[in-house]
């Protein structure tokens, strides 16, 4: 036999991938025949991931480029209760240009008492704004906006406040002790996004407004906030700095331009990793695909490969021929995948045109796009490299006989498989160092795998149950049964294809559908009717006597309420610790706390003892444990809070299990009653009265509103109803991410069938020789399909409910609920993407002429 002689341009490595390189570039002119799905699955994942991550940090850049007119000046104090002191406001001044706002929740009702509204009432001084510009309909400066005119000053509302009350321009609302009129429509507050999210309209209106209204009162709920534009060569760092040095006991918030809404950031990393993960699962689901297309595209160049064995070609030769154009066709794919990516950020700045705070940049980030072509080269290496292992290994001998590389005898080489764990090792490894909670990386990921083998399992479950099947009598059906366990059969395929995107959306489907039964149903039926803030010690008594006449049925409780900053643990800064983003909310800003004598409701101890009601010694704290735990906190362990500018250390005392999904009063510190003796502080309550429908509950509200009008209420099903609305815009994102997911599903199993089709074209030529009709034929694939996809969806199903239950029931301790138009959904596209696919595809083939199928065979 003739063979290939090891030139002096060969020997070398270089000229070996010199003659490679020839070779490839000679194999491909005959098209991307075959590859179609391949370069599909590739582009779909790498796109998600860069757009994903380039909309994120698009949103993130913006909000750094932004950050003074976010803020609302280049540092901001934030002081809860307690307006600055008179040395606190001498060294603010001296920074720069200041400006004091002040809110608060309030209720606001009509000047003819007919209707009252929860308001985020915001006071501004005339400083107001540094940076950015109010915007009002009409548009009026700011004395014609604010100023008193007669007996009344004047205010400013989004159309929503306006629509709520059926108010119109020039008319008047109450608040507290005074009222105040409209007088324009508010459509732009600058530095809206950096006070956080707000569960009621905004109520825009001046000092000296609030002063009138009385609202304001020792103890109460009122956050102030003092921020300044600082002159350009000082640095908003060493003003911090400097701040916390001089005043070490002031207890208040500092922010800097540089982290101007570190809520919204955060909400933005997170959604970003979440998204980012589930492009990950896009682009392994995809990775199937890759691995079927190169399956296939071997199979069919077996002849080649024989003969370039025969001619004196190695196996390490054949394995780099085609790795050189898997590679080649992988970044044709990553190419299209970031192209799609680059444009997401200038569609998602004119998508969100007025809907975000700040202008995002129409431009593309260097780094998503990297990271997702990273994760295209990593996922193409890992799903090629063991069918061209398989390539590399089978005899010529083999391959001239027309043996299938997928059912070759001989094993894949230990050095292959290593490599394709190493591979996988390094997707892993990047997915959770490029995320900011990396134990839900870790979580998600070994889901990911988890799922890969099960339903690899699930496939030969599938397999197995046909196997063992009971001889049917019906035709079609004993060829479908027949089909499903055959050597080189369709089910691994499918099932691996389609299960995945399937379960990631049927345990999507089961979140959202879980949160909104219980937002909508379970929740209200046992929380509060209503929650009142804000009651001032000295009207109790009073407040209780009157709910007690409104509503005779219901249960009042009522507690203290202060609000302090956790300024150290164990004598340590939290800025400086490590802490798990499962338990930062604790020690970012201030928190609600209480002190009680006995042990609350809805609580139950979990460590440790409660004090007796009348202990006297050194300040004892009650910590929520699941909260502890993510801060490392244990027994005997201090807690340093700031409160209304004092400094409080106590000692943990005891653990405690709180049901936070009861909406009852709970909080994360209770505190022993000694520990703020003297402190003033309002009152937080909370009614439940289960005889109270609608009427009587608007009845309620609006009496307390007239008699009590600086106590805050709050009605739970209107709060519920907004948080509500925000879940379902996120999981309308998360399906569409999800669904990005399936696509590609759909692609792999396009692509599986596709492959399957020279097998299935010669069983149909020597099955219709054999008297077998097309309508027979059709029969047997369509039942064949239909199981298929109706086993892959029951697992789906399992799988996706398994996943709900964990998140609800583990994570969020809520209940899950099982819909049934998630099971018909998913069942129905089961069936509809497998039994439509393959027979389309079925179709074709069962046109096929029989003499060059049976030659062939």
């Amino acid at each position: 036999a003739c063979r290939m002689s090891a030139t002096s341009s060969t020997a070398t490595p270089f000229g070996r991938l010199a003659l490679a390189w020839r070779f490839s570039l000679r194999e491909m002119r005959g098209g991307l025949s075959g590859f179609r799905v391949f370069l599909a699955c590739i582009a779909i994942g790498v796109a998600a991931i860069a757009a994903v991550n380039g909309v994120g940090r698009s949103i993130t850049t913006a909000i750094e480029r932004e950050g003074a007119s976010i803020l609302g000046g280049d540092i901001r104090f934030e002081l809860n209760q307690r307006e600055a002191t008179a040395d606190e406001r001498v060294f603010l001044d001296g920074l720069g240009r200041v400006t004091h706002t002040a809110g608060l929740r309030s209720m606001a009702l009509r000047a003819d008492e007919a209707d009252q509204a929860l308001v985020e009432l915001k006071a501004v001084d005339a400083a107001w704004p540094l940076y950015g510009a109010l915007g009002t309909e009409p548009a009026l400066d700011r004395a014609a906006l604010f100023a008193q005119s007669g007996e009344y000053f004047g205010a400013v509302a989004p159309q929503a406040l306006f629509d709520r009350l059926g108010l119109a321009v020039g008319e008047r609302l109450k608040l507290g002790n005074a009222e105040v009129e409209l007088r324009a429509v508010l459509t732009n507050e600058p530095d809206l996004a950096s006070d956080g999210f707000g569960f009621a309209p905004r109520l825009l209106t001046s000092m000296e407004a609030l002063a009138a209204t009385g609202l304001v009162q020792p103890g109460s709920l009122v956050e102030h906030g003092y921020k300044v534009a600082l002159s350009p060569d000082a640095n908003p760092a060493n003003v911090r700095a400097d701040a916390e040095t001089r005043f070490p006991e002031a207890g208040w918030g500092i922010r800097t331009r540089d982290n101007a809404s570190p809520a919204l950031s955060n909400n933005v990393e997170r959604f970003t990793q979440f998204l980012t993960l589930v492009g990950l699962s896009a682009l392994a689901v995809g990775g199937v695909g890759v691995a079927n297309a190169v399956r296939a595209y071997l199979d069919g160049k077996r002849g080649v490969i024989a003969t370039l064995k025969c001619l004196g070609g190695s196996g390490g030769f054949v394995f780099t021929v085609y790795m050189v154009q898997i590679l080649m066709l992988g970044a044709l794919g990553i190419a299209i995948g970031l192209a799609l990516g680059a444009v997401a950020p200038t569609l998602a700045a004119f998508a969100l045109q007025g809907v975000f705070p700040v202008a995002l940049e129409e431009t593309f980030f260097v780094a998503p796009l990297a990271l997702a072509a990273l994760f295209g080269v990593l996922c193409v290496l890992l799903f090629a490299i063991l069918p061209l292992g398989q390539a590399r290994d089978v005899p010529a001998t083999a391959l001239f006989r027309g043996d299938v590389l997928g059912t070759a005898k001989r094993g894949i080489r230990p050095v292959y498989i290593a490599a394709a764990a190493a591979f996988g090792v390094m997707i892993a490894a990047l997915a959770v160092l490029t995320s900011d909670d990396r134990r839900i990386a870790l979580t998600f990921l070994g889901g990911l795998a988890f799922a890969f083998i099960v339903l690899r399992g699930v496939a030969w479950g599938v397999a197995a149950v046909a196997k063992r099947a009971p001889h049917a009598r019906h035709v079609p059906l004993r060829l479908a049964v027949a089909n499903i366990h055959r050597p080189g059969a369709l089910t691994a395929s499918v099932v691996l294809s389609l299960g995945l995107g399937l379960t990631l959306l049927a345990s999507i489907a089961l979140i959202d559908g879980s949160l909104r039964a219980q937002i909508s149903g379970q929740l209200p039926e046992r929380a509060p009717n209503f929650f009142f803030v804000d009651i001032r010690s000295s009207e109790v008594d009073a407040f209780a006597a009157t709910v007690a006449e409104l509503a005779p049925s219901g249960k009042l409780v009522q507690v203290p309420m202060l609000r302090g900053r956790i300024t150290a643990i164990n004598g340590q800064d939290p800025s400086t610790m490590d802490v798990p983003p499962g338990g930062r909310w604790v020690l970012r800003g201030d928190r609600g706390i209480t002190y009680a004598k006995t042990l609350p409701e809805n609580s139950r101890l979990s460590a440790g003892a409660w004090w007796p009601a009348d202990h006297s010694g050194k300040p004892l704290v009650s910590f929520a444990a699941e909260e502890a735990a993510e801060l490392g906190l244990k027994l005997g362990d201090t807690v340093t809070v700031n409160v209304l500018g004092r400094e409080i250390t106590a000692e943990i005392s005891n653990f405690r299990e709180v049901a936070w999904e009861s909406l009852s009063i709970n909080f994360v510190m209770v505190f022993s009653p000694n520990t703020f003796a003297g402190a003033p502080h309002s009152w937080l309550a909370t009614l439940v009265d289960s005889e109270a429908d609608a009427t009587k509950e608007a009845q309620i509200l609006n009496t307390l509103a007239r008699t009590y009008p600086n106590i805050t209420t709050v009605r739970v099903k209107d709060a519920l109803d907004v948080v509500n609305r925000v879940i379902g815009q996120l999981g309308t994102a998360i399906r569409v991410a999800a669904g990005v997911a399936l696509v590609a599903s759909v692609l792999v199993l396009a692509g599986a069938l596709a492959a399957g089709n020279r097998a299935r074209q010669r069983d149909a030529v020597i099955l219709k020789t054999l008297g077998a009709t097309r309508r027979t034929l059709m029969g047997a694939y369509a039942l064949e399909y239909g199981l298929i996809g109706l086993a892959t969806a029951v697992f789906a199903l399992a799988a996706g409910y398994a996943a709900a239950w964990y998140v609800i029931d583990r994570i969020m301790t809520l209940e899950t609920r099982f819909d049934a138009g998630t099971v018909t959904l998913t069942v129905l596209i089961a069936l509809v993407v497998t039994v439509g696919f393959g027979l389309a595809g079925t179709w074709r083939i069962l046109g096929a002429r029989a003499a060059p199928a049976l030659r062939e065979a």
